[in-house]
């Protein structure tokens, strides 16, 4: 006696359902933790108004120097962008802090046994934290950008101008020095752990280690000091030919956040969050 097929085994079996890739899945994540709390919403606001003011800080300081006396001070007049370019050393402080709580709130909060439970690959984490930080702080980058130039245009008045195209090049090249320095900050956060100690290294490399060393105007501490962060990420915006073209500057400071990023993913390799 033949036994029928029963429902079940006649029918064919579903064919699985691919998984998302890993790391989408982590991203999500960071994304979703970074714009729920308030602290990203002060940090973005910090830095508006922080760039607000000083790029109409650096206008009126541009328009008294031409009307100053002492036509040897005079700076003539300067395109918006270079006063955008200069208002990202003081307001940068206030971006990185995006990078850097990414990090260090985790671990003072205890939250990070959580996140790294979901996704046990430390490598992972860090890397969709670096992606994370990196297209925020590239967004924040490009209206911080336009907010500058749209503050100082009309205060530098006569003395200033704003061609489009080169105002556009400005305000790129600004969200991809923040988009950087971002991630430098991230990955120090993840070796170090602590937002204070993050903080101060990052501070002395940016600036304190570097004006000390061009300090004494010796050659060869001025060039030690040009390979730093914060000084090859300003040959950049610039758009320096000396002393290394304005790319050369780009990568500079693009390896500094790869060596953070590799530092900062051996560090959470090796100690228990």
């Amino acid at each position: 006696m033949t036994t029928l097929p029963t429902l079940d085994a006649a029918r064919p079996a579903s064919r699985p359902t691919p998984a998302g890739h890993p790391l989408a899945g982590a991203v999500a994540a960071e994304w979703t933790k970074l714009w729920s709390v308030r602290s990203t919403w002060w940090t973005l606001l910090a830095a508006a108004l922080t760039m607000a003011a000083t790029s109409a800080q650096l206008a009126i300081y541009a328009v008294n120097a031409n009307t100053d006396e002492d036509p040897t001070v005079n700076p003539g007049v300067r395109d918006v962008g270079e006063v955008v370019a200069g208002s990202l050393e003081l307001t940068q402080y206030v971006v990185l802090a995006l990078g850097l709580f990414a990090v260090t709130s985790e671990f003072a909060t205890g939250t990070i046994r959580t996140t790294l439970h979901c996704t046990p690959s430390r490598g992972r984490v860090l890397a969709a934290k670096a992606l994370v930080v990196g297209a925020v702080t590239f967004g924040a980058g490009l209206l911080l950008g336009v907010l500058g130039a749209v503050v100082a245009r009309p205060v530098l008045g006569g003395w200033g101008r704003a061609p489009l195209g080169g105002t556009v090049v400005d305000v790129l090249a600004c969200a991809a020095y923040l988009a950087l320095v971002g991630v430098l900050a991230l990955g120090l956060a993840a070796a170090l752990r602590g937002a204070v100690l993050t903080l101060t290294v990052l501070f002395a490399a940016l600036m304190i280690v570097p004006l000390s060393l061009q300090e004494p105007d010796i050659t060869v501490l001025t060039r030690i000091a040009d390979a730093f962060p914060g000084v090859a990420g300003n040959h950049f915006l610039a758009g320096d030919t000396e002393p290394y073209p304005a790319a050369v500057g780009l990568l500079l400071l693009a390896g500094w956040a790869a060596a953070a990023l590799a530092l900062g993913r051996w560090a959470l390799a090796r100690r228990d969050a």
